[in-house]
């Protein structure tokens, strides 16, 4: 769509009108009319009947500044469109929210979209300092692990409520370049060459579907976290299957035949 509306513009047309019920789309109309400027009027009829509205997105474009309009597609794919999850409990209300306290993550989101093979250490660490405030705006954590840590034993949350481990916080950023970085990056060139998803936080070339994480999963890499339900005996428990004792979270206590 973007490829027509730039096409339209070079033409010669100053004022150009798409449809689409698409909330992306109108994220990639505002960065688009940004890129091209020139006194380009471009509407977005958005919506479909009582929730119908014509969105003026060169409006937008002016009122956020061109830095902000090129970081704008890396901004929705990193906090959630429709080929990224969303960050759980955490709206695109209170991601701008954080996102306009921070010129440096502009910054940031412009050089990946600008060159998304491009990861640099101090890019991603401000990026993971953007994802830590989405969960603790009164945080001085830079790591999101730490944070993690921090947010489930002094701040009692829970799990569902804390933020990615690092190892997944970095699929979802892999996910997020290839989407804003490679594929809109390129919005409004008529031919692109994109790379592999299995590169960048896909899994399954047969039937694609995102890695979560490389880590492994905490019962097959936490043995102390193994507890049996018998309550006497416990000769063939998952503890004794595992080669470990029976402690005081299992059912029996830690007192039975499995010492």
């Amino acid at each position: 769509m973007m490829v027509n509306v730039t096409d339209a513009f070079h033409r010669g047309y100053k004022k150009i009108q798409i449809r689409s019920v698409d909330t992306d789309v109108v994220v990639l109309a505002v960065s688009t009319v940004s890129e091209l400027g020139g006194g380009l009027e471009l509407w977005v009829a958005f919506g479909t009947g009582k929730d119908f509205r014509l969105i003026a997105a060169h409006e937008i474009a002016e009122s956020l500044g061109p830095m902000r309009c090129n970081a704008l597609p890396m901004f929705h794919s990193l906090t959630g469109c429709d080929t990224t999850s969303y960050f759980q409990h955490i709206g695109k209300r209170t991601a701008w929210k954080i996102w306009k306290l921070s010129d440096m993550l502009t910054t940031a989101l412009c050089s990946l979209r600008k060159d998304p093979k491009n990861l640099q250490d101090n890019i991603l660490q401000t990026v993971e300092r953007f994802v830590i405030l989405l969960y603790d705006r009164t945080s001085s954590v830079e790591c999101i692990d730490a944070a993690r840590k921090d947010l489930f034993v002094r701040k009692g949350r829970q799990l569902s409520l804390l933020p990615p481990t690092k190892a997944a916080q970095y699929q979802h950023i892999l996910r997020s370049i290839l989407q804003a970085g490679f594929h809109w990056g390129r919005l409004t060139s008529k031919s692109c060459d994109y790379p592999s998803p299995g590169l960048w936080g896909w899994t399954c070339p047969e039937k694609w579907k995102p890695m979560w994480t490389l880590l492994p999963d905490a019962a097959s890499s936490c043995k102390e976290l193994i507890h049996c339900r018998c309550r006497s005996r416990c000769i063939d428990c998952k503890c004794a299957q595992a080669g470990l004792k029976c402690i005081a979270f299992c059912t029996c206590k830690g007192d039975c035949e499995n010492i």
